[in-house]
């Protein structure tokens, strides 16, 4: 069984959206310190796992539970956007300005 087309278009919007709400995810991160080394790494953390939580929540919406390639599946679009992620962590204004310029390319 492979993730449906409809779970992993709703995976990416998830993406996307945490990734525009990345700044908010770096201060719960900061609220952490010391405790944590790394801020980013931290936020990082938590989106993925918000993501996680989001993709397990569907299945189970579905009644469904992911299988062991499912979940393979799932981290492998983690790890293809897990630049982006970081980035919008680091740098969250110049992401911003660049998902501004792209929407304004497609129109």
């Amino acid at each position: 069984m492979a993730i449906s087309k409809e779970n992993k278009e709703f995976i990416d919007s998830l993406i996307d959206y945490y990734i525009s709400e990345s700044e908010a995810y770096t201060q719960i991160a900061e609220n952490f310190v010391p405790e944590v080394e790394s801020v980013p790494d931290t936020a990082f953390g938590i989106i993925t796992g918000c993501v996680y939580s989001g993709f397990l929540q569907a299945y189970q919406n579905q009644q469904q539970t992911p299988s062991l390639e499912d979940i393979r599946e799932f981290n492998e679009m983690i790890k293809n956007r897990a630049a982006l992620i970081k980035k919008a962590i680091i740098e969250p204004h110049k992401t911003e300005a660049k998902e501004e310029t792209e929407e304004i390319k497609e129109q």
